[in-house]
C-alpha cells in the first residue's frame, strides 16, 4: 500500500466510524473509484485499534468515571449516574452481539448486495431526518432507562445491515425518544466503544488464521491516521450539531445513495 492509498481508507475509517453516514458504503465504493485492491484484514484492524483508540481517548474521563462507579455499584456501595450509563451501554450492547452471533453467515450471504446497501443507505437517511425534525428533545444520555435501551440496542442490532450506519442509527433511535442532539451522539459514540472492540477482535480472528502478516510500518501509519481523523470528527461534530443538525448528513446520505445506484446500475 503506498501513503496515498493508507491516508484515504484511514481517514475514511476514521470519519465514517462515527458519522451518521454508511461506512460500509465508503469501504465499498472507495475501491470502485480508486481501483485499490483489497487493503486486507491487517490494515482493518490496525484502522479499528485507531479508532478504538480515539473514542476511549476523548471520553477518557467519562470512562473513569464510569468504571468507578460500576464497579462500586456491582459491589453494592451506590448507584450514580455515571453506574447507570455504564450499565446502560453494557446492555445496549447485547442486542447487535446477538444479532452478529446468529445472523452473521446471513448477512454475509444475502445481505450485502448492491441493492440492499444503496436503499439502506437511503431509508435511513430519511428516517435519521424524520428523527431531527420531530424529536428535538432536551433529555440527557443520563436519563436512559430500561425502554431506551432495548430500542437504541435494537437500533444498532439493524445497523449490521449494510448501509445502515451504526452511528446513524442509534442517534435516530435516541432522538425519536427524546434525547437531544448532543445527548444522542454522545450515547452512541460510547456504545461504539464495546462494538469496536467487537468488531475488531472478530477481525483479529480472522487476521491471525491469515498467512500474511503485512508491513508493520502502513499498519501503525494507518492505525495513527485513523485515530487523529477520528478524535478530530467526534470533537467538531458535537462541536457544530446543535448548530448544523442532522440534515447535511441526511443529504449527503441521500446523494451517495443515488452513486451507488448508478454505480450498481
Amino acid at each position: 500500500m503506498d501513503f496515498l492509498q493508507i491516508l484515504v481508507l484511514a481517514v475514511v475509517q476514521g470519519l465514517t466510524e462515527f458519522l451518521p453516514v454508511s461506512s460500509s458504503a465508503h469501504l465499498i465504493l472507495v475501491p470502485i473509484i480508486t481501483g485499490w485492491a483489497d487493503q486486507g484484514l491487517a490494515f482493518d484492524v490496525a484502522v479499528h485499534v485507531g479508532t478504538l483508540s480515539a473514542v476511549v481517548l476523548y471520553f477518557r474521563y467519562e470512562l473513569i468515571r464510569m468504571t468507578r462507579d460500576w464497579f462500586a455499584s456491582v459491589m453494592g456501595r451506590g448507584f450514580s449516574q455515571d453506574a447507570k450509563l455504564a450499565w446502560a451501554v453494557l446492555f445496549g450492547t447485547i442486542p447487535v452481539g446477538l444479532a452478529g452471533l446468529m445472523f452473521k453467515d446471513f448477512i454475509e450471504g444475502h445481505l450485502r448486495t448492491e441493492f440492499v446497501l444503496a436503499t439502506a443507505t437511503l431509508v435511513f437517511a430519511l428516517l435519521l431526518w424524520w428523527a431531527d425534525a420531530k424529536g428535538r428533545g432536551q433529555r440527557s444520555e443520563y436519563s436512559i432507562g430500561w425502554k431506551d435501551i432495548v430500542i437504541i440496542g435494537i437500533a444498532q442490532a439493524l445497523a449490521l445491515i449494510p448501509g445502515t450506519s451504526r452511528s446513524g442509527a442509534t442517534m435516530t433511535a435516541a432522538l425519536m425518544l427524546g434525547l437531544s442532539r448532543q445527548a444522542a451522539a454522545r450515547f452512541s459514540f460510547l456504545l461504539s466503544i464495546p462494538v469496536i472492540v467487537l468488531a475488531g477482535g472478530l477481525k483479529t480472528v480472522d487476521y491471525l488464521q491469515e498467512a500474511n502478516i503485512g508491513d508493520a510500518q502502513s499498519l501503525m501509519l494507518g492505525a495513527l491516521i485513523s485515530g487523529i481523523s477520528a478524535y478530530l470528527c467526534i470533537h467538531l461534530f458535537l462541536k457544530l450539531l446543535e448548530k448544523v443538525g442532522m440534515m447535511p448528513f441526511v443529504i449527503y446520505r441521500i446523494i451517495l445513495a443515488f452513486v451507488l445506484f448508478l454505480s450498481f446500475a
